[in-house]
């Protein structure tokens, strides 16, 4: 699982920071296919942490964010689209910073806290 994490960590950084360069440089509607993409990768892997039970114990920051981000997915078609539209780039923020601490803090080595 720490390959995956690290994967998605750095997954995550790639699509954040070439999606904000490439909105910057284009001014057409490619925001929103950043929304998506970046949104679609970080549901395909909260999925993959709760299937694999990593990190998701009840009370945690990933469980919390998982029910946060579940609400904001299902009550979409009612209207927190537009909610959504102002939260989502902090979301995603706080979703990778929330990765990186979970590899490079919670699942080190034993050996590596004693240095």
């Amino acid at each position: 699982m720490k390959r995956f994490k690290t994967l998605d960590l750095f997954i995550n950084i790639a699509l954040i920071t070439g999606f904000s360069i490439y909105c910057l440089i284009s001014w057409d509607n490619s925001i929103l296919i950043a929304y998506f993409v970046v949104g679609a990768w970080q549901v395909i892997s909260m999925i993959i942490h709760v299937y694999n039970r990593c990190f998701t114990y009840k009370g945690g920051k990933r469980f919390v964010y998982h029910w946060i981000t579940f609400i904001s997915v299902i009550t979409m078609p009612m209207g927190s689209v537009w909610i959504l539209a102002f939260t989502a780039p902090f979301m995603a923020v706080y979703y990778t910073c929330l990765c990186y601490h979970e590899v490079y803090v919670k699942m080190q080595r034993p050996l590596a806290v004693l240095k």
